[in-house]
């Protein structure tokens, strides 16, 4: 993979964290808060939604398969990074979620992070 996709992937994966983050401190209290039936369509919808963005950027990129494991990665990392920090002060970041929220919170980004890596792994070993 050329080093100017690796960058443009960071920095996308940065983008995608702070817009991500940004949404759920806004609109989060409405999927973690909320029925449970509303709470676990939601929490199946992120992670398809958020593979299905992931995947739209390799393509875009022409990231060939062999490399989407490492491709996905940097989109991934900017975002565990910063949601490590999140979770560790959610009252400071997330105000508007209740202190209970934080474990939804965190079931939330785990399932995204496992399903997109996930399936960047199943493409390139299918390479």
């Amino acid at each position: 993979m050329r080093s100017q996709n690796a960058l443009l992937l960071f920095a996308a994966g940065m983008l995608i964290w702070i817009l991500g983050t940004w949404y759920y401190w806004a609109r989060g209290a409405a999927f973690l808060e909320t029925t449970s039936a509303h709470h676990w369509t939601a929490f199946v919808l992120s992670p398809i939604l958020s593979a299905a963005m992931c995947i739209a950027i390799l393509r875009w990129r022409h990231i060939p398969p062999a490399h989407w494991a490492s491709a996905m990665l940097l989109l991934a990392i900017p975002g565990m990074i910063g949601e490590a920090v999140v979770l560790s002060h959610l009252a400071t970041f997330m105000p508007r979620l209740q202190a209970a929220s934080g474990g939804r919170y965190g079931a939330f980004l785990f399932a995204t992070y496992a399903v997109v890596l996930g399936v960047a792994e199943l493409v390139t070993l299918r390479a």
